[in-house]
This record gives C-alpha cells, structure tokens and sequence, in this order.
C-alpha cells in the first residue's frame, strides 16, 4: 500500500512541518502546511466555518502530506488519509525545539506560516504556548489517541517516539513502513 494521503500530527515543536518537507521531497507528494492557510497578516485566525471547508476541499485532492494540530479539523484529515504520522515526542524535546525556532525566525515568518506572521521571542504568549506545550501529553494527546484507535484498522499509523525514530523513519520512509504493521499501533501507546 503506498503512502499517497499523510497526516503529520504531534505536538507543537515536534518537527512536524520538517518531517512533512523531508517526507514531501522524497515521496514527490505536494505538502500541504494547515498554518500557511489558517493563519494570516497578524497572526489572524480563519473563521471556524471558513476553515472547516477550507480542510474538507483540501482532503479531496488525490496526494497530500498534511501537517498541523487543529484537532477541530482532526476527524476530516484522518478520515482522509491513508498514513498517520503521529510525532509522540518528549515534550522537553518540543519545547526547547520550540524555542529554537523562535531564536531563527525571530523578527520573520517560518518558510510553512502564512506572511505576516512574524516570530517573537519575547511576545507576551510565548510562556503560555510554552506551557501548552510542556502540557501537551495531559491537555491533547488523550484525545489524539483516542481518535487514532477508532480508525479503520487498515490504516497505517506510524508513531515516532523519539528523534532516532524519527531519522530511521526519514532515511528511508518506504523501508520502515514496509517493516511496520498495517493497521493501528495505538494499542502501544498508552
């Protein structure tokens, strides 16, 4: 089965946006970053019902690696893809990762955020979003997996826990999911 429909999930700082480049270059899949279309000049959101159609029209296409959290709009992408890609990293990794990315992009936007959304290491929110982070396994990992494990079990769920994982993953996508079992992992999630 291969890999046409991708869904890169995990916490913020997790590498999704990276992995979804790495992955869309060497699977020659169009990458689809949801913060490029969610966020505009400002760091303005998409109305709830606007983004919700935004995301049922952008599953409809044939190829796509998607990355991105928006749980609002979680259930339309799995239901879309055929692999899920879930970033299960530690979250002191994501957070100092998230820290990183704030110190290179400082004062720009990120090459998958929409124009005009400028990184900021010392905006008032950063501590919040930090602490979302750091919060991630208790405040939305429950509801990730729980969403993973009611899916069609011919689905492929690929769980990369660490960054080793997630280099042996990257090295040769084709190989290791060639080596992983069909069907949902979620059952060693827990």
């Amino acid at each position: 089965m291969r890999m046409q429909r991708i869904v890169v999930i995990g916490s913020s700082g997790a590498g999704k946006s990276t992995i979804a480049r790495e992955l869309g270059t060497k699977l020659n899949l169009p990458v689809i970053h949801l913060d490029k279309f969610y966020w505009h000049p400002g760091w303005v959101g998409t109305p709830e019902e606007v983004w919700q159609n935004m995301v049922s029209d952008m599953v409809m296409e044939e190829q796509w690696i998607m990355d991105g959290n928006y749980r609002n709009t979680l259930d339309i992408r799995l239901q879309a893809a055929d692999t899920v890609l879930f970033l299960d990293l530690p979250r002191w990794l994501c957070s100092w990762r998230a820290v990183e990315r704030r110190i290179q992009y400082r004062h720009q936007s990120r090459p998958d955020m929409a124009e005009g959304c400028q990184e900021s290491l010392f905006k008032p929110d950063f501590p919040e979003f930090l602490l979302r982070i750091w919060d991630y396994p208790n405040r939305a990992r429950p509801d990730v997996v729980q969403k993973l494990s009611t899916l069609d079990p011919r689905k492929r769920i690929i769980r990369l826990t660490s960054r080793g994982e997630t280099n042996k993953f990257l090295a040769d996508p084709i190989m290791y999911v060639s080596r992983s079992q069909i069907g949902s992992l979620i059952s060693n999630i827990n």
